[in-house]
C-alpha cells in the first residue's frame, strides 16, 4: 500500500511560509516582502489576547486623555472668567476651578494607573501565551525541521525574540495606545478653539510623517538584521557550551573564540547601524516641536483677534500645543523599541507559520497490547535540504522478534527507525504497525506502545525517579523501583548515595554515559511498550557497564518486538533478523550466519568490524 504526503503551504497574512528545499528557520528570503503593518496584522491574528477587551482599553485611554486636556481648558476659563470678570476678580470661580483641577488631576492619576495596569496585564498575558504557543509548535514540528535548524536559533525564537516583545509590552505598546488617543483628543480640542491655528500646527507637523516613516522603514530592516545576528550569536554560544569537552580536548578554543568574536562583532555592528537611525529622532522631534510652538505664538499674535480668540483661549492653545508635543515625542522614542519588537515578533511568527506535517489523528484507533508486527511498504523519505535518504524500503517484521538494523554511516538506518516512532512521516509509502497505519494511530496509544531509547540516554535535571516516571504519568516511586528490579539493576540502585532519589544534574551529567543508559532502559521498562527501538545503547560505555546493559537489554526485550540500530555487530549476532541498509535501501535481510555466508554487504561490514575489534584489543 502506498500513501503520499501532500505538499504543505501556509500563506497566512503577508508573511506566509512556504515549504521548500530551504531551512525553515532561515527567513532572509522574506525580508524584502514583509512590512511592519503585515507583521502587526499577523501578530494580532495569532494573539487573540491582544484583541480581548480592546474597546474597554481604548475607553480607559480616552478617559486619561480627557483628564490631560481638562487642565488647559480650566486655565482658559480662569483667565477669561476669573481674572477678566466684568465685576473684577472672581476669586470664588478661581478657587472652584482650582479644586476641580485638583480633582481632575487626582482622577487622572488613578485612571492612568488603572489603565496602565490593565494594559500591562494584557500585554504580559499575550507574551506568556505566545511563548507557550511557540514552544508547543516547535514540539510538534517534524524531525526534518529540527534537524535542519540549529538549536541556538530555536532557543532564540522562544527566548530572546519573545523577550523583545516583553520589553516592548511594558512601555512601547502602552505608549502607542495612550499617546495616540491623547494626540487625537488634543487636536480635536484645538480645532474647537481655533481650526485655523490647528491647521497651522498640523501643517508644521505633516513633514515629520514621511521623515518618521523613512526612519521607521530603515529601522525595521536594520533590526531584523540585528535579530538574525542575535540568533547567530546564540547558536554559536550554544554550540560552544555543549561541545566544551571536545573543544578543550582538541585545543579548539581559539577557533571557537574567533567564531564567537565574529558573531559578537556582527551583532555589535548591526546594532550600531540600527541605533544611528534612532539618533536622528531627537533633533528632528526637537526642531518640529520648537517650530510648532513658535508658529502658534506668531500666528496667534498677528491674527488672534480676527479669529475671535481671547487671551485665555490663546494661552490655552499654546498649552495644548505643548500637550501635543509630549506624546509625539514619546512615540518617537518608542519607535526604536517598536522596530526591535516587530523584528522579534516577525521571527516568532515565521516559526508559527511552519505547517505541522505530522498531523495527530483523533479517530479512536489504538494499537493492541503486547508485541507488535511491522509492515513497511515502498517507504521513501527525504529531507528538504538534502537528497533522498530512504528509497523503496520494504520489510515485514513479525511480532516479538529481535531485529538489528545495520549499515554504514549515512545509509539511512537511523532515519528508518525514527520514522517507526513517527518523528516524521514518509514522503511516500506506508508503515503499518499492529495492522494499523502508523499515521492513523492516536497519539497517546502510539506513545504508550512505541518507545525509543536514544544513544545518548538524555536525562532531565531531576531525580532518577522523576526521570523514569516521565514514561508513565502518575507512576509511583515503587513502580519506578520495580522497573529497575525487573531489569536486574537493584545492585546498581543500591550503589547510589540516595538510590532512585539521586539527582542526576543537567542532562544527567552526574551519571556516567552507561549509567544514563541504565536509567533510560528503566524508563522504557516502565512504559511497557509493544515495540521497543534502541539506538545501540552499548556503543559508548565501558566493558563493565556494557555487561549490565546487555543483561538489562535482554530482559527489556522479552515479550516485545525490539529493533536495534547496531553500531556494534555483536548486537546483530544475537538478533533474530538483520536488516542491512546501504544508500537508503534494504539490500540484505536474514540471520547473521546466513548473511556472513552470502559474502555481501553485511559480510564486508562484519569483516571490517572484526578487524577493528581485534586491532583495538591488540593496541590495549
Amino acid at each position: 500500500m502506498k500513501s503520499e504526503r501532500q505538499t504543505h503551504q501556509s500563506t497566512r497574512g503577508e508573511i506566509g511560509y512556504e515549504r521548500s528545499t530551504t531551512d525553515p528557520f532561515d527567513d532572509d528570503s522574506q525580508h524584502q516582502r514583509t512590512s511592519a503593518l503585515a507583521v502587526l496584522r499577523r501578530g494580532l491574528e495569532v494573539s487573540p489576547e491582544l484583541r480581548a477587551g480592546a474597546a474597554i482599553t481604548v475607553l480607559m485611554a480616552l478617559i486619561v486623555a480627557s483628564g490631560s486636556l481638562a487642565i488647559p481648558i480650566l486655565i482658559q476659563q480662569i483667565l477669561d472668567k476669573g481674572l477678566n470678570a466684568t465685576n473684577g476678580l472672581d476669586s470664588g470661580f478661581i478657587y472652584s476651578s482650582c479644586i476641580i483641577a485638583f480633582l481632575i488631576i487626582s482622577f487622572v492619576v488613578i485612571a492612568q494607573r488603572t489603565t496602565y495596569n490593565r494594559l500591562v496585564k494584557v500585554a504580559e498575558t499575550t507574551i506568556l501565551e505566545l511563548r507557550i504557543r511557540v514552544f508547543s509548535h516547535l514540539q510538534r514540528l517534524s524531525l526534518a525541521d529540527h534537524l535542519e535548524a540549529r538549536k541556538g536559533i530555536l532557543t532564540a525564537r522562544v527566548t530572546s525574540d519573545i523577550e523583545t516583545l516583553s520589553q516592548f509590552a511594558q512601555w512601547g505598546a502602552i505608549a502607542w495606545i495612550v499617546d495616540s488617543v491623547i494626540i487625537i483628543g488634543t487636536l480635536t480640542v484645538m480645532a474647537i478653539y481655533s481650526w485655523q491655528l490647528t491647521i497651522v500646527v498640523i501643517a508644521i507637523y505633516i513633514p515629520i510623517v514621511p521623515i518618521l516613516k523613512a526612519i521607521q522603514r530603515q529601522q525595521f530592516l536594520k533590526y531584523r538584521e540585528v535579530r538574525d545576528a542575535v540568533s547567530e550569536t546564540m547558536g554559536q554560544v550554544s554550540e560552544a557550551v555543549m561541545a566544551a569537552p571536545v573543544i578543550r580536548s582538541y585545543g579548539y578554543q581559539e577557533t571557537v573564540r574567533q567564531k564567537l568574536e565574529n558573531a559578537n562583532q556582527t551583532q555589535f555592528k548591526r546594532q550600531l547601524k540600527a541605533m544611528k537611525f534612532f539618533a536622528l529622532l531627537a533633533p528632528v522631534m526637537d526642531s518640529f516641536s520648537a517650530i510648532a510652538i513658535g508658529g502658534v505664538i506668531v500666528t496667534g499674535s498677528l491674527f488672534g483677534p480676527e479669529m475671535g480668540l481671547s487671551s485665555g483661549e490663546m494661552i490655552a492653545f499654546v498649552f495644548l500645543t505643548t500637550v501635543l508635543i509630549a506624546p509625539i515625542w514619546e512615540l518617537g522614542e518608542v519607535l526604536d523599541q517598536t522596530q526591535t519588537a516587530l523584528a522579534g515578533w516577525w521571527k516568532v511568527l515565521s516559526v508559527l507559520d511552519i505547517p505541522i506535517e505530522v498531523d495527530e489523528p483523533s479517530n479512536g484507533k489504538t494499537l493492541p497490547d503486547g508485541a507488535l508486527k511491522i509492515d513497511v511498504d515502498d517507504l521513501q523519505f527525504s529531507y528538504r535540504t538534502g537528497g533522498q535518504v530512504l528509497t523503496n524500503v520494504n520489510c515485514e517484521i513479525p511480532a516479538g522478534i529481535n531485529v538489528a538494523v545495520v549499515g554504514a554511516t549515512g545509509s539511512g538506518k537511523t532515519t528508518f527507525v525514527k520514522l517507526l516512532t513517527r518523528l516524521a512521516d514518509p514522503t511516500q509509502g506506508s508503515i503499518r504497525i499492529g495492522e494499523l497505519l502508523l499515521s492513523e494511530v492516536e497519539t497517546e496509544s502510539r506513545h504508550r506502545s512505541i518507545q525509543m531509547v536514544p544513544q545518548d540516554g538524555f536525562l532531565f535535571n531531576e531525580t532518577i525517579v522523576e526521570n523514569v516516571a516521565f514514561a508513565k504519568p502518575g507512576a509511583s516511586s515503587s513502580d519506578v523501583a520495580e522497573a529497575f528490579y525487573a531489569l536486574d539493576l537493584r545492585w546498581w540502585i543500591e550503589t547510589l548515595p540516595e538510590g532512585i532519589k539521586t539527582h542526576v544534574g543537567p542532562r544527567g551529567e552526574r551519571l556516567s554515559v552507561g549509567e544514563r543508559q541504565l536509567v533510560a532502559l528503566a524508563r522504557a521498562q516502565l512504559a511497557n511498550p509493544g515495540l521497543l527501538i534502541l539506538d545501540e545503547a552499548t556503543s559508548a560505555v565501558d566493558p563493565e557497564t556494557e555487561v549490565a546493559l546487555v543483561s538489562a537489554l535482554d530482559r527489556l526485550s522479552e515479550g516485545r518486538t525490539t529493533i536495534s540500530v547496531a553500531h556494534r555487530l555483536s548486537t546483530a549476532e544475537r538478533a533474530d533478523l538483520v536488516l542491512v541498509f546501504d544508500e537508503g535501501e534494504i539490500v540484505e535481510s536474514g540471520h547473521h550466519s546466513q548473511l556472513v555466508d552470502n559474502a555481501g554487504v553485511y559480510a564486508s561490514l562484519f569483516d571490517s568490524w572484526v578487524g577493528n575489534t581485534r586491532q583495538a584489543k591488540k593496541n590495549k
